[in-house]
This record gives C-alpha cells, structure tokens and sequence, in this order.
C-alpha cells in the first residue's frame, strides 16, 4: 500500500516514520526545504501540562489589553481578512470553561501518549536529540498569576499529572546554578524537553535510510480524484499516485483543505525565537515558562533558547522588532543575571492555531482516503509522535491508542 504524506514538519515525519514501519511504501512532499517550519526552530517542549487550550477563559479579556502594547506576548494582527473574522467569531465561542473541561482528558492523553513515544524514540538506535524528562517551571512573579496557577495545578493533579507548586525559596532551589527574581512557581514533572533541529535531522535520515523519500520543494497544486477518493496528488515537480493521503502541512492546512472544499479554520500564530549563551555558571537544568511574560526559556544544545509572541493573522515574512524585544526585556525581570541584549539572528515559525485551541487528527469523511494531522497550535512538537502513531494505525484499520473523536477535522 502507498502513501503520501504532505508537509515535513514533526507531524508529516511521525506519520511517516510509523506508516514506514507498518510496511507502507511512504513519500513525503514538501513545499520548502525542510529547515523554516515550525518543528524546528520552537521552543522544544513536551507538554502534557497543556491540558488547558488556547481557547481558555479570560484569554480574551486579557488579550484585549495585550493589544494595547506593541512589545505584549499576544496580538491579533487587525485586518479585514474574511478568514481571519470567521476564526476570530468561533473562538469567541469556545473560550469557555466548558470547552476546557470537556476536551482536558483528550489533550492529556494524546499528549502523555506521545511523551511516551518520545522516550522510545530516544532509547533506538540513531537517535540522540537531547530529550530530558525532567519536567518544566512554571515561574511567576505577581500574586495574581500564583493563585491562577495554583487553580490550575489541582485541575492538572485531578487529572493524574505531576505538578508540584513552589513558594520563591522552592523554586529557586530547583536551579541552584540561577539567580530567580520571582514569586514561585509550579513544576510540571510530567514535561519535558528536546533539541528539535537535532531531532528532525535524526528523524529526516531515519525515513531515508528505510526506503521513504522525501521530495522537497514541491508544491502541491491540486489532487485527482475518482468518486470519493483521492488518486493523485497533483504537484510543481509532476503527479503522485497514492491509495492513502495524509495532509500534515501545519499553517497552511486550510490552503490545501479549500482546494478539496473542506473547511479547516484555522490561524497562523507567528513566533519568535533566538539563542543565547550563558556562562557555564548560570547553566539550566529545568526548562521553564515566564507566564506574566509569556516567553519559554529551553536549555539546549549548550545554549539558552528564548521563544515568545502570538501573532495571530494572515503569514508574513515581516519580523516585528517590537514583538522580539518584548522578549528580550522580560528575560532579565525574571533571571536578573541574563542580559542578552537584541539577537542578531531571530528565527520565525507559524503555530496552526485553530479556533478551539484544538488539532485536527483523523480522517476525513467527505473523501474516503484522506486523514489530517495538524492544528495543535503551542503542542505541534509535542504531540508529534502521536499524530504519527495515530494515523498509521488508521490507515492501517486498527484501533487508535487514544480517543481522538473530539479532534475531528469535520468538526466545523
């Protein structure tokens, strides 16, 4: 059986990579070189610790007045873009407490499944990409944001996870390399971290050797179908013929959704990120979260990675400077000894937002051999493997490990 998988991102490679050793003959188009997606420039987290989706209570109040300040972590790009309208309407419709708890165990067990995939992963042959299951910090500096995280970690113990909360003397004993100027903070123990350059490399070479190709810069135009199958995928560099068709395309999935008329709302969220090199004496051992800020601070590679903004509207290749010197502000109000100072090189990626904070994993009924895996906004990377996991075991017509009814790319 063959199948084609559109996009190398994290989603496109998993779903590969477990399709490849199902027995499937796989190909992988992409539309760029493999090197400016999302998988690999962000923040590198594992996060079953985002139970909570973008579309939360009090996101919307508190986004209002993020967009009065130029450098805030969160802004919503004004434009009259119809799409944009449309993605702006349902999330205001589902930024509830009902949408959270309706969908928590849902996001907790994909998200702890493919953790799990993650550390399988990491103990085969021919990888090696950093991966610390030493959970993440999340650090706060007000009052306010304590108590709010304090609510949130009991719903996380609920829910069977492993978060421990920490007064100011706690958390900085986490980190005794760090001088903290903060609150306190909770430590998800259940999180984790990896190098996701060095992870995609590994990744990218796996599939090659195992006979899957990888066509780069290869656009895809439009499909043939018969009935309700797709036969071919229709592309810049000539046609592709598949039994299976495995859209995984991160931002760009409502482009390619509009040319089979399906509709999968979706926004780019652009982020930022840089790397900075502290002293051996100030090194990292937990990654962490600066919540007021909204900036990841991930040890990596033996350096610092510091990743923030949610810019939500249609993709740009322009980098808003203000937007990263919010960043680069915010690092030192929390580790007084960090002064990075403005990168010289930013990086940029889009996370695919869609309205209700939630992915879009599983097949498509209105055609009968077409699955999606994408969507997961702030968890792309770390649901990775188990969009993988996912969709072979669809294809391959066993039962999925999780339950993923409430993921459904039909469901709007």
């Amino acid at each position: 059986m063959k199948a084609i998988i559109i996009g190398a991102g994290i989603a496109g490679l998993s779903a590969a990579y477990y399709l490849n050793k199902a027995g499937w003959d796989v190909q992988v188009l992409e539309k760029g070189d493999g090197l400016n997606n999302c998988s690999y420039g962000n923040a590198g987290m594992i996060v079953p610790s985002h139970f909570t989706p973008l579309a939360a209570p009090g996101i919307v109040a508190r986004g209002i007045k993020w967009m009065l300040s130029s450098k805030s972590p969160f802004y919503v790009r004004p434009s009259l873009n119809i799409s944009l309208l449309d993605w702006g309407m349902k999330f205001l419709k589902h930024a509830n407490e009902k949408n959270v708890d309706r969908n928590a165990e849902a996001i907790r067990d994909l998200n702890l499944f493919s953790s799990k995939l993650y550390d399988e992963w990491a103990a085969a042959a021919g990888f090696d990409f950093e991966l610390r299951q030493n959970g993440i910090m999340m650090l706060y500096k007000t009052r306010d944001t304590a108590h709010e995280e304090a609510v949130l970690a009991e719903k996380a113990q609920r829910l069977g996870l492993n978060a421990v909360v920490y007064d100011k003397n706690g958390i900085r004993e986490l980190e005794p390399h760090l001088k903290m100027d903060v609150e306190g903070g909770v430590l998800y123990k259940c999180d984790g971290i990896l190098y996701p350059p060095q992870l995609i490399k590994q990744l990218t070479q796996h599939l090659l050797s195992g006979g899957v190709q990888i066509h780069y810069q290869t656009g895809v135009k439009g499909f043939k179908s018969a009935g309700n199958a797709l036969t071919e995928v229709v592309t810049e560099k000539g046609n592709f013929k598949a039994d299976e068709i495995v859209i995984a395309t991160g931002h760009e999935l409502p482009k390619l959704a509009s040319l089979l008329q399906l509709r999968l709302p979706l926004m780019p969220g652009k982020g930022y990120s840089f790397m900075y090199r502290p002293s051996p004496a100030t090194s990292m051992i937990h990654a962490a979260l600066l919540l007021e800020a909204r900036v990841a601070v991930t040890p990596m590679n033996g350096q610092i990675r510091f990743s923030g903004t949610m810019e939500l509207g249609p993709a740009s290749n322009k980098i808003h400077l203000n937007r990263v010197k919010g960043i680069v502000e915010a690092i030192p109000k929390y580790f007084p000894d960090w002064q990075p100072g403005f990168p010289a090189n930013t990086w940029y990626g889009y996370r695919p937002c869609a309205p209700d904070g939630l992915p879009y994993l599983g097949r498509v009924k209105k055609i009968s051999n077409l699955s999606v895996a994408g969507g997961g906004g702030m968890m792309g990377l770390s649901l990775g493997p188990a969009y993988g996991k996912t969709i072979a075991d669809i294809l391959s017509g066993k039962s999925t490990e999780t339950s993923i009814e409430t993921f459904s790319p039909d469901r709007f």
